[in-house]
């Protein structure tokens, strides 16, 4: 930070200094340095907005850069992220804009998203929705996870969405009994759904999932990835739907 700012003033306090006394300290005489941030010094303790405006800039750049990185990891994962035939998917099939959502049936932050994910399918109207089981916080997480997918295998996709739906509002202990009550009480087989957590294919989504979220580094949940902007953390109906938006009306 102390190169940015000397990079930024050294034409100001030492006009008469070279190219190189402007912008290396290392160059310069130890009476040149030493004049130098005395002179840097009284400057920002008299116009201390300074450091402010050259810190903001610098963060600027900084999110510019991780933006950038972000939308590159998501075009090398695309096919991955939106063409997964071992990923459920919803909303409009057919939709302009796409919303991948890393979740986590215990994650407290995945419950407030699951409104505000639904709430914007829902009222936009051309969003096709793509859910990566992704349990992260210990094994009531996998077993939800696990719970849900064979949810799936053995009653199809509309039961797998019921048992998501009923999964993200569920504020008992995650255990077999209580699961099995729970798709008992949505109409489904509750023992025959326990009966097949086992079946490879969930290790596979789920594995899969992780290599996934490693390649994106993505640590935590949710996280999402709407058009070709990768987003961590939860993030409000009205944030979702001004970048829907925004991604539909910037240049390609």
């Amino acid at each position: 930070m102390y190169r940015l700012i000397a990079a930024t003033l050294a034409a100001v306090f030492l006009p008469n200094s070279t190219p190189v006394m402007a912008t290396d300290l290392d160059a310069m005489t130890d009476e040149e340095r030493a004049a130098f941030r005395a002179e840097v010094r009284a400057y920002l303790l008299e116009n201390p907005e300074v450091l402010m405006e050259a810190i903001t800039i610098l963060e600027g750049r900084q999110a510019e850069e991780e933006a950038m990185r972000d939308m590159e990891l998501v075009a090398a994962n695309a096919d991955a992220l939106f063409n997964s035939d071992s990923s459920w998917e919803g909303g409009n099939l057919g939709g302009d804009l796409v919303l991948v959502e890393f979740l986590d049936y215990r994650c407290g932050f995945c419950r407030r998203a699951f409104p505000e994910v639904e709430r914007l399918v829902k009222t936009d109207g051309n969003i096709r929705l793509v859910i990566k089981e992704f349990p992260i916080l210990g094994g009531q997480s996998t077993l939800a996870s696990r719970f849900a997918l064979s949810t799936r295998i053995l009653e199809g996709d509309d039961a797998y969405k019921d048992m998501h739906d009923a999964l993200m509002v569920m504020r008992t202990d995650v255990t077999e009994a209580n699961l099995s009550r729970l798709a008992d009480e949505l109409g489904y087989d509750g023992a025959a759904i326990l009966a097949g957590l086992g079946d490879p294919w969930i290790d596979a989504v789920i594995e899969a999932n992780y290599a996934l979220a490693q390649r994106l580094q993505i640590s935590g949940t949710p996280s999402f990835v709407m058009g070709n902007r990768l987003l961590r953390g939860f993030m409000p109906y009205e944030a979702m739907a001004e970048l829907a938006e925004d991604l539909r009306t910037a240049e390609p």
